[in-house]
C-alpha cells in the first residue's frame, strides 16, 4: 500500500520529490515504471544477438573486438534493468527466460537482420543515439532515484557506442565507391525506422502517465526532434541522403516522406511512394514482430539451455 493518493503522488513528483522504494509508489506509477523498464531492459538486450550477428562483418579483428565491448556493454545494461524491475516484485528469470518471443518489447528495429559493417555501424550511429536520446531525458527528468542513478553508467558507455557509428560512418563514407552506396541503403531504411523507434505523434498519445510521474521530460515529438537535429547534420556532413530538412519556418526538422509509412521487411524498403499509413497498421505490424524477432530470442533464451547442459555433464563426468 502506498503512502501517498495517486493525486499526492504526481504533485509531489512534478515538485522534485524522488521516489526510493515501491512503498512511495502508487499503483499507477509501478505499472508506468515497469512499462518504461521493460522497454528499457528488452531493448538493450535483444541489441545484443543482432549486433553480434552483424560482428562477422567486422573488417579486421581490431573491430571486431569493439563490437564485442559494445555487445558485453548492452547486456550489462539489460540486467541493470531488468534488475531494477525486480526490485519493483517482477522476475528477470521470467522476463529473460519465461516469454515467447513476441512478447517482448522491444523496437521492431531490432527485429531486423544487420546484414553487413554499415548496417552495424549505422545501427551504433542511429539506434544508439535514439537510446541516448531517451535515457538522457530519464537521466535528467526521471523521479525514480535508483534508475537515475544505474543510468550514469549507462550513458557513458552509450556514448561509446555512438562515437564508435559514427567513426566508421566517416571512415565508410571517405572510402567512396562500393562502401558509400552500402553506408546510403543502410541510412536509407533506419533513418525511418529510428524515427518509428519514438512512438506516436503527440496529437494521438492516448496515455501521459511517464510525464505525470515524471519518468521522462520530453513527448514523443519532442524526442524526434533532439534526435533528428543532431542525426540530419551528420548525414548532411557525411554527404549521406536523408529523408529529412531543418524548416526555417517552422523550426524544426520536418519529414520528407509521408509519416508513418509501409515497410516491406523483406525488401528492407520503405514504401513512400504509397503515402500515408494509419497508426493501426504500424502497430499491427510491430505486433507481428520482424524477420529476426524469433531468432534473436532463441539465441538468447539458448544460453540457459546450454549452461545447464555443461553443468550436467561436468556433474556426469
Amino acid at each position: 500500500m502506498s503512502r501517498f493518493t495517486e493525486e499526492e503522488l504526481i504533485e509531489k513528483v512534478q515538485n522534485g520529490y524522488m521516489v526510493e522504494s515501491p512503498e512511495d509508489m502508487t499503483e499507477g506509477y509501478r505499472k508506468a515504471l515497469r512499462v518504461q523498464l521493460t522497454v528499457q531492459a528488452d531493448t538493450e538486450l535483444m541489441s545484443a544477438p543482432s549486433y553480434w550477428m552483424a560482428a562477422r562483418h567486422a573488417p579486421s579483428t581490431n573491430t571486431q573486438v569493439s563490437a564485442h565491448a559494445i555487445i558485453q556493454d548492452e547486456l550489462a545494461h539489460a540486467n541493470i534493468a531488468y534488475r531494477l524491475l525486480e526490485d519493483i516484485g517482477e522476475s528477470k528469470e521470467h522476463l529473460v527466460y519465461g516469454r515467447q518471443p513476441h512478447e517482448f518489447k522491444h523496437p521492431y528495429g531490432f527485429d531486423q537482420p544487420l546484414d553487413n559493417w554499415a548496417d552495424l555501424v549505422v545501427a551504433n550511429g542511429f539506434f544508439d543515439r535514439a537510446g541516448i536520446t531517451l535515457l538522457s531525458d530519464v537521466y535528467h527528468n526521471t523521479s525514480y532515484a535508483p534508475l537515475k542513478r544505474a543510468l550514469v553508467k549507462v550513458d557513458m558507455e552509450e556514448t561509446f557506442h555512438l562515437r564508435h557509428g559514427e567513426v566508421w560512418m566517416r571512415r565508410l563514407s571517405k572510402a567512396g565507391g562500393e562502401a558509400s552506396e552500402m553506408l546510403q541503403r543502410s541510412v536509407d531504411w533506419m533513418f525511418p525506422m529510428t524515427i518509428e523507434w519514438f512512438g506516436l505523434p503527440d496529437d494521438l498519445k492516448r496515455h501521459s502517465g511517464q510525464l505525470d510521474y515524471k519518468l521522462k521530460g520530453l513527448t514523443n515529438d519532442q524526442l524526434r526532434q533532439v534526435w533528428m537535429a543532431s542525426t540530419v547534420p551528420l548525414c548532411e556532413e557525411l554527404g549521406l541522403d536523408a529523408p529529412a530538412h531543418w524548416d526555417q519556418e517552422k523550426e524544426e526538422y520536418v519529414l520528407d516522406y509521408p509519416f508513418p509509412c509501409q515497410y516491406d521487411a523483406e525488401e528492407k524498403r520503405w514504401a513512400f511512394d504509397e503515402g500515408e499509413i494509419s497508426w493501426d497498421d504500424v502497430f499491427a505490424r510491430w505486433k507481428g514482430r520482424g524477420p529476426m524477432n524469433e531468432i534473436y530470442v532463441e539465441s538468447v533464451q539458448r544460453s540457459r539451455m546450454d549452461v545447464s547442459r555443461w553443468f550436467n555433464g561436468k556433474a556426469a563426468a
